[in-house]
Order: structure tokens, then sequence, then C-alpha cells
């Protein structure tokens, strides 16, 4: 089922007014369906991963800093620190195909996580076959279309294939770092693809990425990353 603008704002965390100015800007993905806005979830979480969190109400980022966005920033500051803390990081891991890769990976989180692998491995693999989840500069964030991470915070395992893989990027790159993103709610969801898109964006962590850090060393990094993005 696709989202009316007050689905967009809430997942958002802004006005429906910002959503119909957005709109009238053609600053968001939608359609018109008996003279009302439609949106359909996969735009709108490929539209997220395109922005760069804290750009600001200039760009018409959904991450800037909106009166109603200001109210979650405190617990969110330090999400992507969190949810990497309890992920993990798996390095070398073997296999050239995405379906390798997310086999292999989810036979290694199942019992961490919680859930069956087999199910969860073809959940990511429709959720790839509807748009592929790479960002720019070797960046995957594989994810699924409806599977919600039953716990009391999200999970992102990060993972270094042991050689670059083709993951359908727009800048034709092959992807050297993978970040599995498993959250519990759905806002939490786009604001974690929203922090990730802005990772894929900054050269001091892309510099870090390919020299495949260890987990200390990877969580170190995002915690003094994470501490000076506007969220």
């Amino acid at each position: 089922m696709d989202l009316k603008i007050r689905d967009v704002a809430e997942l958002l965390s802004v006005s429906q007014t910002t959503i119909r100015r957005w709109l009238a800007e053609g600053k968001i993905p939608a359609y018109r369906l008996h003279r009302q806005y439609r949106f359909s979830r996969i735009e709108i979480e490929d539209w997220v991963m395109r922005q760069r969190l804290g750009a600001g109400k200039a760009t018409g980022t959904p991450f800037g800093h909106d009166d109603k966005e200001q109210e979650h920033s405190g617990q969110q500051q330090f999400s992507f620190y969190r949810a990497v803390h309890k992920g993990g990081v798996l390095t070398d891991v073997p296999g050239t195909s995405k379906e390798e890769i997310i086999r292999y990976t989810m036979d290694q989180i199942a019992n961490k996580a919680h859930f069956d692998a087999e199910v969860i491995s073809e959940l990511l693999l429709d959720r790839e076959k509807l748009s592929p989840t790479a960002l720019n500069n070797g960046i995957a964030v594989p994810h699924t279309r409806e599977f919600l991470f039953k716990g009391p915070s999200d999970l992102i395992t990060v993972v270094y294939p042991k050689v670059p893989v083709d993951w359908g990027a727009l800048d034709g790159k092959p992807v050297h770092t993978l970040f599995f993103l498993f959250s519990c709610d759905d806002k939490r969801h786009l604001h974690l693809l929203a922090k990730l898109a802005h990772l894929s964006s900054s050269d001091d962590g892309l510099a870090l990425l390919q020299t495949k850090p260890s987990n200390q060393d990877l969580l170190a990094y995002i915690k003094a990353w994470e501490s000076n993005l506007r969220t």
C-alpha cells in the first residue's frame, strides 16, 4: 500500500506543510491518484538515500531542522553508533555476487539477530530486485521492504567483501563496504538510511572504509563523526 502526505510527514518527522512545499518544488517523488498525492514506499526510501543529512531546509532534504524533527534529535544522535555496536563487523566475506554475499552474511548473524537466515535472505534479495540498495562511492545498504527488527535497538552489520562486488550502483563502482540495516521502526529506518547516505559522501569516511577498519576503529570513527552531525 502506498503512502499519503500525512504518512510521509509522520515517517520523515516533518510537517505536512513541509511535504506540500517539497511537492510544489518538485523535490520529492510522488504521483497523483484521484487528484490526491500518493508516494511509493520504495521511491521514498531511495530518495532518502540520495539526501545529505543536515543539509537544511534550503535544499529540501528530509533531515534538516524542521521543528517536529528536533523533538527526535536527542535519541537519534548516536543511533548509527549504537546499531553498528550491536551488529558488528565481518571482514573478507566470500562471494562474487549479491546472492552469495547476502546469504553468507545472514548465516553469520542469524543467531545474534534471532531471525531465520533463509527467510531474511529472500527478503533482502526481493528488495534488490525492486531497486538496488547501492549508494555511490562503493557503499551499499542492503535492507528489506517488509521486515522490522524485533529488539530494543536497531542493528547494522558492516560487511567488507573479500573482493569488491557489483551492486548496481548508479556511478558504476563496485561495492567495498555494505551496511546491512535492520530497524525497529520505520522512522528510525529512514533516519539511518539518511545517515548512511551522508557517510557515503564523506571523503574521510570513505578513505577509512577502504582500509577495512576493525570493529573498534570503525566505532571510534562513527562516534566522532556522528557527534558532529546536525540531526
